[in-house]
């Protein structure tokens, strides 16, 4: 994700070696129209608090969904051209609970959806 939104062309990313379905179209329009308004994003991001709500590893595609504490905290939204910090709303969460569902494919887990709980954690 940080590549993805930190390049304009978002070439660098590989993002589908992660995510496919909702989750890699939905992350790719987002960026996109970041990238259209002359927006990019430094610094990184995390995921912490990762719990496993449900797993189902006999399914004919095995499957989980994994609760997180997504923290873009020291994600900076800036001008793409000067460098400078877009200016954002003073009480957006900026560490917050998803919920991810994940699909095991042949080259591993993919991310097909991640859902923000609308609840800081």
């Amino acid at each position: 994700m940080e590549k993805l939104y930190a390049d304009p062309t978002g070439k660098s990313a590989h993002l589908d070696q992660y995510a496919t379905s909702d989750a890699l179209k939905l992350a790719e329009a987002d960026a996109k129209r970041a990238h259209g308004r002359g927006d990019i994003y430094t610094g990184n991001i995390a995921l912490t608090d990762q719990k496993v709500g449900k797993l189902d590893t006999s399914a004919a595609i095995p499957y989980a969904k994994v609760t997180s504490c997504l923290d873009i905290s020291k994600w900076q939204t800036v001008d793409a051209d000067t460098r400078k910090p877009v200016s954002l709303p003073a009480n957006r969460l900026t560490k917050y609970v998803i919920l991810s569902t994940l699909l095991k494919y042949p080259e591993g887990w993919r991310v097909i959806s991640d859902e923000p709980q609308g609840k800081p954690c």
